[in-house]
């Protein structure tokens, strides 16, 4: 299976019919974030909640990478490379202590 470019999302995260979070990316096109499994009405809200208290936060870091991201344009590395580099960071600073990925 090839793998994906990650998408810009366009739009804050929604639940869908089915029960899936999901979002709408530049392209135009909606991806699923979750699937839904067993989730309850009020999880979901909860969710959201917490999504819409952390939308802040979020916007900060995703400038804080392309802060970085246009401090390396003139390096060696691709823009491809500078983004695989950044992204494979994030995940290996925030993995858990216990060995499981978070949100597992």
């Amino acid at each position: 299976m090839e793998e994906q470019e990650p998408i810009t999302p366009l739009t804050g995260p929604v639940f869908d019919a089915e029960g899936r979070l999901t979002y709408v990316g530049v392209d135009g096109r909606r991806y699923v974030v979750e699937e839904g499994g067993e989730s309850d009405p009020d999880d979901g809200a909860q969710v959201m909640e917490a999504l819409k208290r952390g939308g802040p936060v979020l916007e900060a870091i995703e400038r804080g990478c392309r802060c970085w991201l246009e401090g390396l344009r003139d390096s060696a590395l691709s823009d491809k490379e500078a983004l695989a580099l950044l992204l494979a960071t994030l995940e290996t600073v925030l993995e858990r202590g216990d060995g499981k990925q978070l949100g597992g």
